[in-house]
């Protein structure tokens, strides 16, 4: 369930992409790029304008609860959070080595 969330979430994003780049801010659009009269006489420029609009809500909406829907279906890690734990105190009682550091190159080395 979780991948099919990620899934779907990934397809809204890029159709949200896609939606948002065929809208103009200056009012041409969808219907003046692919056509010019014969898709404004097809489905409108107020129409094409109101649908571009509904879609990216749509699709917004639809990411949020897709994200939302991923959070609470996470598959939840199976006690490695305790096992981590449970190491580190044992390596806390166990003393540290002594670093091997190099000798400087006024130190004389005993043999």
């Amino acid at each position: 369930m979780y991948t099919l969330y990620i899934g779907l979430t990934l397809f809204a994003a890029v159709l949200l992409v896609l939606v948002v780049l065929a809208q103009n801010s200056k009012g041409g659009g969808l219907s003046s790029q692919f056509g010019g009269s014969s898709a404004s006489n097809l489905i409108g420029v107020k129409k094409t304008g109101d649908l571009l609009e509904r879609l990216t809500w749509g699709l917004a909406i639809a990411m949020m609860v897709f994200t939302l829907a991923t959070n609470f279906t996470t598959p939840s890690p199976a006690n490695t959070s305790d096992e981590l734990l449970e190491r580190a105190k044992e390596q806390q009682g166990v003393p540290v080595a002594p670093s091997l550091k190099k000798p400087a190159a006024g130190d004389s080395v005993k043999k």
